[in-house]
């Protein structure tokens, strides 16, 4: 149970990175649809949760050590191929993001210039990076309970405060910019990406432990974990739409707004999660070119992490509604392959079952 939760734990920090705990992209994927938002959370949880037990079973009977084996093992050999790229390049992404994500945040709250902040969150990514992977989830997954009481106060705070209406606030909701046409799509979108970039350190978590349903049920609670995240960021959105929708990093003004201390709090615990998330990315990205244990990993992690701070000077809020939607849906032959997988799985699993019977 201990490893499940830990497991869980490191799965919902590294998906909740600087456009998840911020309310960017929940605000951008399911706030923007009104009321009906709250549908589309709902396919994200039971997706995540699905997608989770997956891929970390997969991960721990391969025993992997990068994305690579899970990834081929789903796919099979020509279009893992093209997965396995598409996940690379967007690990490397999502890294870059998370350098952005920073230095909005640090000048947001402190008036930092976000190139300090993200050169600051870059450099103790790439430190991280070089420790071995049981620490990094390790870290990861202490975090993550301390945000999600940050986000629960927040949420909390955000309902009681209200002042509009639901059928005026539904309005305004829907007057945001969407990334993508309706709420089922929004909700598929929003996995499919972020399981894209998730995947490597989900198949690594797996393959920290040879039980493969202690694995499995951390895949679960993890997915839950993460739709329960996403319910209370969506309240605190949809009920406060009128003085968060054009802001960067609308949680944190929620939070400023409750208390100056609240406000440094949930700094700190943000900058924690775009920490976790940017060293899954890296770590996620480097292992997949260079193995960890050589001399070459020490050279490579802290070279990519400086190309990854040069091309973070996109901007945060342009990065995350270009790349996020693109991936989604080339993310979608991921999740259908995995889908696959696990319906032939069962089919084995049957037949083996009357075959043992028959004998």
């Amino acid at each position: 149970m201990r490893k499940s939760i830990q497991i869980a734990g490191a799965y919902i920090g590294t998906i909740v990175g600087a456009g998840f705990a911020s309310g960017l992209e929940v605000l951008q994927f399911f706030t923007s649809f009104g009321w009906l938002s709250f549908f589309g959370v709902i396919v994200a949880t039971l997706l995540f949760a699905f997608l989770g037990m997956n891929i970390t079973q997969i991960g721990s009977r391969l025993q992997t050590h990068s994305h690579k084996e899970v990834v081929y093992s789903i796919c099979g050999r020509y279009l893992g191929i093209a997965v396995d790229i598409i996940i690379t390049f967007f690990l490397f992404g999502v890294a870059v993001i998370m350098f952005a994500g920073a230095g909005s945040t640090f000048q947001q709250q402190f008036g930092i210039p976000s190139a300090v902040g993200s050169l600051f969150m870059v450099a103790l990514t790439i430190t991280t990076c070089l420790f071995n992977v049981e620490k990094v989830i390790n870290i990861i997954g202490s975090i993550t309970p301390v945000l999600i009481a940050f986000v629960l106060i927040i949420a909390m705070y955000a309902l009681f405060t209200m002042d509009t209406s639901f059928t005026e606030l539904d309005k305004i909701a829907q007057m945001q910019k969407s990334s993508t046409s309706n709420w089922f799509i929004s909700g598929l979108l929003y996995v499919s990406f972020n399981i894209t970039s998730g995947v490597a350190m989900l198949a690594v978590m797996g393959g920290t432990t040879k039980d493969d349903k202690v694995a499995g049920f951390g895949g679960i609670l993890g997915g839950l974990g993460l739709g329960l995240m996403l319910i209370l960021i969506n309240v605190g959105m949809f009920t406060r739409i009128n003085d968060v929708g054009s802001l960067d990093i609308p949680m944190l003004y929620l939070a400023n707004e409750i208390s100056p201390i609240i406000g440094v709090g949930m700094t700190i615990v943000l900058l924690a999660m775009i920490f976790n998330t940017a060293v899954g990315m890296l770590y996620g990205f480097s292992v997949r070119i260079v193995k960890p244990s050589s001399l070459k990993f020490k050279v490579f992690v802290p070279i990519i992490g400086l190309v990854g701070f040069a091309a973070s000077f996109v901007g945060f809020t342009k990065l995350v509604g270009t790349l996020y939607p693109i991936t989604g849906y080339l993310g979608f032959t991921l999740i259908a392959a995995i889908i696959i997988a696990w319906v032939r799985g069962k089919q084995n699993s049957h037949i083996q079952t009357i075959e043992n019977k028959a004998i």
